[in-house]
């Protein structure tokens, strides 16, 4: 009997611990892309693990890696990879970082329903985007203006369709800069003659996706998750997740749940791709 008493009493005590040991406090901030996938991830966490508290806000990858040097969020959540200079200023405060690669995402060129063109060639966004065409029937449309939508320069979305869709030219003057990936698919749905890209998991129905060549109009293919982890649509990238190694016991279970296979089922359900 004495025997059982221990052991019940040893149970008793290692139950809390174990709670504990998952319970994660921590604020995350950055890139709206990872946006809708960090509160899904959040949600489902913070109900296997009571006493927990994620919070998720965006404002664009650069945001959240500032917010990060500034000690203002404990993850920094981004589409981009962190830059160099960004580095050099958390190495010179002395706060050493790691990251981890959450998810993939297709970057999607989304234009309004109504719009006959269906397909475009990485050269033909390049020209939309950079003002050189303008007008809608220049690439087998309709006789209408374009009118195109980015999103602003803090934005890692903007960076990587900067770099690797407008071959590192710069937007045209007349692009309208929007503060947020949201605000661009309304804008889309609402202008006939409008042009925009977003994450994959931001398409709806009142935006419609554009098949993309990157082989000069050989091959067009559709962004899809599908597509994303064959590696047949060009437009993919990583997202990252960032926090400091002096926090890592704190955000690890978090972090770790997002790269179990629970949290990967989720990446899928919200319309991302899997690191597996």
């Amino acid at each position: 009997m004495k025997k059982i008493i221990i052991a019940l009493s040893v149970i008793a005590f290692a139950v809390p611990a174990l709670v504990q040991a998952q319970r994660v406090v921590c604020k995350i901030k950055g890139s709206d892309t990872c946006l809708p996938l960090s509160q899904k991830e959040a949600e489902v966490y913070m109900q296997k693990n009571p006493g927990s508290s994620i919070s998720v806000v965006g404002g664009g990858s650069g945001v959240g890696l500032a917010a990060l040097l500034s000690g203002t969020t404990d993850i920094a959540q981004s589409s981009r990879k962190m830059k160099l200079d960004e580095k050099i200023k958390l190495q010179d405060a002395g706060k050493a970082f790691k990251e981890v690669i959450i998810a993939y995402d297709a970057l999607a060129v989304v234009v309004n329903p109504a719009n006959k063109v269906n397909q475009l060639t990485r050269e033909q966004l390049e020209d939309i985007f950079t003002g050189k065409v303008t007008n809608w029937k220049e690439v087998g449309g309709d006789d209408m203006k374009i009118i195109a939508y980015s999103r602003e320069s803090s934005s890692g979305t903007f960076e990587f369709f900067k770099e690797h869709v407008l071959n590192k030219k710069n937007f045209a003057t007349t692009a309208l800069l929007m503060p947020a990936t949201g605000a661009i698919v309304q804008s889309v749905s609402q202008t006939a003659g409008a042009i925009g890209y977003i994450g994959l998991a931001y398409i709806n129905k009142d935006v419609k996706a554009l098949k993309v060549s990157y082989d000069q109009g050989k091959t067009y293919v559709a962004p899809a998750v599908e597509t994303a982890k064959n590696k047949t649509y060009p437009i993919t990238r990583p997202l990252y997740y960032y926090y400091l190694t002096s926090i890592e016991k704190t955000v690890k279970p978090y972090v770790d749940f997002i790269l179990s296979a629970d949290g990967q089922k989720i990446v899928h359900e919200e319309g991302y791709v899997p690191i597996k």
